[in-house]
């Protein structure tokens, strides 16, 4: 961990991994106990009950939705359970359970966007009232906030934007006060409210961009995002079982890292620590001795080769039509016909009569399938050819000032001779060079490439 001066204020973040039981939670609270100027404490939902409850918001059959709530029920209460004085909050636990039981039937006669968001909530509020008595239990003053007071975001729901404004002042007229009585601020991430009321959330992986919201908020000097693996790697550790730990990445190459696939940080986590400069520490919540990656917004001779990244799942959608060629306004009409469709397009190459793109996904809890809609499908049909590809991947190699090194192309694409290459993105950014391939090659593309860009 780095260290911290006196006058700091640290806000933590512990994600469903570091409060998936009992021990979990005691593990994370060791963690911000051993550091007194963590004030503020930003949860997800204990490990597994975010899916479960995403599950129920689609409309179970009775059945499933029973046997869902039961295993959300053994998740929390294997928590309750241990406490000393289990009878404080298990009446609490028990009306959220009610209330996640209540909505998952009324998803059963018809679902909705508001509905999945006020549904969901439930696991970063039972996971907050959990960890607030285990702190309790240890005779530490805390109090439980409901972060939706100040987190206002708009009602686009399920990946809801949030208004920074209305968060700085509702931050220092509610927040604030609270923090200057002295007590440990245990608050939800993920979950916000629209101007009526209704519970909204941040798309999935928005508790960290939560804590990077309130502490851009309340100013402070550092946010710290505890999770299952001890910071940054060179690439995924499960990929490549001899990737490295990067100590010091900026956040441009940690944004590029976590917007290309990488699971650590998700990627709008760092727009507010960037415009208020605010370092961000990743380490594990297993293992707080092992170290971490500390962010920032510069580092002393950053490397032509920094990472690797990996995101699978991706579709190709390929656009052929004669009246391209030597046209205008093609392309204008395609990404008019896709934005109508809120869709938003991630890679894309051009020729003379084709356009290749990929679909952007990240931080939704689409996937490409799904935003590939027959009305969407049909819409382009009626503008030119289109043909659909699936079971892709996409690599990204992230570094600095790629576009202006010499030889880059030789040393990536001359040991990936043996493999197919559908798609190149490259020049377009200097901070990564992506291209896409078969996903049954993707994980030895990638070992190929850290073996020789980062291993010799």
């Amino acid at each position: 961990m780095p260290t911290t001066t006196e006058n700091t204020l640290i806000i933590a973040k512990f994600g469903g991994t570091s409060v998936a039981d009992f021990d979990a939670m005691n593990r994370s609270a060791d963690i911000v106990l051993t550091d007194p100027n963590v004030r503020i404490v930003v949860l997800s939902a204990s490990a597994g009950v975010t899916n479960l409850l995403v599950a129920l918001a689609e409309g179970l059959a009775p059945a499933e939705r029973t046997a869902n709530l039961d295993k959300i029920r053994q998740i929390q209460y294997a928590i309750v359970n241990r406490l000393t004085h289990p009878d404080v909050i298990r009446e609490e636990i028990d009306r959220m359970l009610d209330n996640v039981a209540r909505l998952s039937e009324a998803t059963a006669l018809a679902t909705s966007n508001a509905l999945t968001d006020e549904l969901v909530s439930h696991g970063e509020l039972m996971s907050t009232l959990l960890f607030v008595e285990i702190l309790r239990e240890r005779n530490v003053p805390s109090e439980w906030f409901d972060v939706r007071k100040i987190m206002r975001t708009n009602d686009r729901f399920g990946r809801a934007e949030p208004d920074c404004d209305a968060l700085g002042e509702l931050t220092q007229s509610q927040l604030q006060p609270r923090l200057a009585q002295g007590n440990l601020i245990i608050t939800q991430g993920f979950i916000g409210s629209e101007a009526k009321g209704r519970t909204t959330t941040l798309g999935r992986g928005g508790s960290d961009y939560t804590a990077a919201l309130l502490g851009e908020a309340l100013r402070v000097n550092r946010i710290d995002i505890w999770t299952d693996v001890p910071g940054i790697y060179t690439t995924d550790p499960r990929v490549v079982p001899a990737a490295k730990r990067i100590d010091l990445i900026t956040f441009e190459e940690a944004a590029e890292m976590a917007t290309f696939g990488a699971k650590v940080l998700h990627p709008a986590t760092l727009l507010p620590a960037v415009r208020s400069d605010i370092p961000v520490f990743v380490g594990s919540s297993k293992d707080p001795a092992a170290g971490g990656t500390l962010v920032c917004n510069q580092t002393e001779n950053p490397p032509l080769f920094r990472a690797l990244a990996l995101r699978r799942k991706q579709t190709l959608l390929t656009l052929h039509s004669l009246n391209m060629l030597h046209a205008r306004g093609f392309l204008a009409e395609v990404f008019s016909i896709l934005a109508r469709h809120n869709i938003s397009v991630d890679l894309i190459t051009t020729s003379e009569v084709n356009v290749a793109l990929t679909l952007d996904t990240t931080g939704s809890t689409s996937t490409g399938d799904s935003l590939l809609s027959s009305a969407l499908l049909t819409e382009l049909s009626s503008l030119c050819r289109v043909e659909v590809e699936e079971n892709l991947s996409l690599v990204a190699l992230i570094g600095n000032q790629l576009s202006q090194a010499c030889g880059v192309g030789k040393e990536v694409f001359g040991v990936l001779e043996p493999f197919n290459i559908r798609l190149i993105c490259y020049g377009a950014s200097t901070h990564n060079l992506c291209f896409l391939v078969p996903s049954s090659d993707a994980e030895q593309v990638v070992q190929t490439l850290h073996r020789n860009l980062f291993e010799e």
